[in-house]
C-alpha cells in the first residue's frame, strides 16, 4: 500500500499529472459567456465583401436541390408502385 502512495511511483505520477491536466482543461473551458469577443474575433465574424459574389447562387442551389429531392422521391414512389403492381399481378395469376 505504501508503494502506491510513494511519490516516485510512475503510476501515481501519471495519475497526478493527468488530474492536473484535466483541471487545467476545465479552467480553460469555463470562459464566461458575458465576455465580449476581442477585435480579432470581431474581424473574423464580420461579413467579407470579397465573398459577396458567391452568395448569389444560394437560391438557385436551394431550388436545384429541392428539384432533385422531389425527383428522387418520385422515382422511389414509381419503383415501389411498379413492384406492388407486379406483385399483385403475380398473385392474381397464382389464384
Amino acid at each position: 500500500m505504501a508503494f502506491l502512495l510513494n511519490k516516485t511511483n510512475p503510476l501515481s505520477r501519471h495519475l497526478r499529472s493527468h488530474s492536473q491536466k484535466t483541471e487545467d482543461a476545465f479552467a480553460l473551458s469555463r470562459r464566461g459567456f458575458h465576455v465580449e469577443p476581442g477585435p480579432r474575433e470581431k474581424a473574423l465574424l464580420a461579413p467579407d465583401p470579397a465573398l459577396g459574389r458567391f452568395k448569389s447562387h444560394k437560391k438557385s442551389v436551394k431550388t436545384l436541390k429541392r428539384f432533385f429531392d422531389v425527383l428522387t422521391i418520385a422515382v422511389v414512389a414509381v419503383t415501389i408502385s411498379s413492384q406492388l403492381a407486379y406483385s399483385v399481378h403475380l398473385f392474381r395469376l397464382l389464384l
